[in-house]
């Protein structure tokens, strides 16, 4: 498995593989499929050198991807903090492809001038929980009752990591 920043021909993929998220409703609050052009802007707001998309691929097939965005963006004081999204094709979960592109991502974050990463993840996403646990995530916040799907409310945690002290 090798790690690669995006390319704008990957978007088609990025969107499945999102969009088989949003099928499962455990690990994305959006509720409806999102397409390719509605994903284009958010693509281009990820500037490799600052806020990347990485992709893992094995022979060419891409497995999943990751993305550090900026959390709150036009916040000044936030600047060094990130918001880390990840998601697996349902062909390549359990295979370790998340855990290979957090680490990656946490990596690359001293390059970038990323201190902090958080990850906000459904209550109900087990397996994000453990993974970020593994990794070091702390659990640094809660929000009950935030996410409503079809009337069922599932609250959201905050994960976060220190990933640099900027020296």
């Amino acid at each position: 498995m090798k790690d690669r920043i995006a390319r704008i021909d990957d978007l088609p993929i990025i969107v499945e593989i999102y969009n088989q998220a949003i099928t499962s409703k455990i690990s994305t609050a959006d509720i409806t499929p999102v397409s390719v052009e509605e994903r284009a802007e958010w693509f281009s707001e990820h500037i490799p050198n600052r806020h990347p998309i990485f992709i893992a691929e094995k022979d060419n097939l891409i497995m999943g991807w990751c993305s550090l965005s900026a959390y709150r963006p036009g916040r000044a004081a936030l600047r060094y903090t990130a918001e880390i999204s990840y998601y697996i094709s349902d062909t390549y979960k359990r295979q370790g492809v998340a855990t290979e592109l957090i680490i990656h991502a946490i990596r690359t974050c001293p390059e970038l001038g990323i201190k902090n990463l958080i990850a906000i993840v459904l209550e109900r996403n087990e397996a994000s929980i453990q993974l970020l646990n593994k990794l070091g995530f702390k659990k640094w916040g809660y929000l009950p009752r935030v996410a409503d799907f079809e009337n069922e409310e599932i609250g959201h945690y905050y994960y976060g990591k220190r990933v640099w002290d900027g020296n």
